[in-house]
């Protein structure tokens, strides 16, 4: 499988700066350049996938594509038992076009009601490169509990209303050491970073 080298540009697929903030500084180590896709002005493609990987591999493609670059791009979302697995792939649609995080978390509470609390974060992430088909998607999963009301104004997104595992605090109050030692998004960069980074982080 190719992979990316110490000083290589790469194009983050997504207009969410908290999204871009946390890419970027797990690739940081590795030496990888990084932008993201909303500073060099690239349109976002319609995300009409069925999957997290499927919408993953849209915005990757389209990216690289576009910017002539290699694109990382991350599909990731909240998904709650009770709710059949939604928000799922709508999980920024639900927050609709102003984005507003605490309307959609108040929607999964009143939805959700008494039903199972049981909840999870699903990150796909693609890699794709201009000049290739090449376009591997890696997964990462945590499983946790919905909690109400939000807690925290650490995390992005459903952050202050899931608390992982084993854990006492949500994604939203813990430091983003903490939660990126155990996230979805972790999970799946560990196994991007076998299959596509260098092999050693850079010194």
């Amino acid at each position: 499988m190719r992979r990316l080298a110490r000083g290589d540009r790469l194009v983050l697929a997504t207009h969410n700066a908290g999204k871009v903030r946390e890419i970027a500084a797990l690739l940081r180590p590795f030496g990888i350049e990084t932008v993201s896709a909303a500073s060099l002005g690239l349109a976002e493609p319609e995300e009409d996938a069925p999957d997290f990987a499927g919408n993953a591999r849209l915005k990757a493609v389209a990216a690289a594509r576009a910017a002539g670059l290699p694109a990382l791009a991350d599909d990731s979302g909240f998904c709650v038992a009770g709710l059949d697995g939604a928000p799922g792939v709508l999980s920024a649609r639900w927050a609709g076009p102003g984005r507003d995080f605490v309307y959609a978390m108040t929607r999964v509470r009143y939805e959700l009601a008494e039903g199972d609390p049981h909840a999870w974060f699903v990150c796909a992430l693609c890699l794709a490169w201009p000049d290739s088909d090449e376009a591997p998607v890696f997964e990462g999963r945590v499983d946790g509990v919905v909690v109400w009301p939000p807690r925290g104004t650490l995390g992005f997104g459903y952050d202050p209303i899931f608390r992982p595992e084993g854990g006492t605090q949500t994604f939203g109050e813990m430091p983003p050491a903490d939660k990126e030692a155990i996230s979805h998004r972790s999970r799946a960069f560990a196994q991007l970073v076998s299959a596509c980074l260098p092999t050693e982080p850079a010194p």
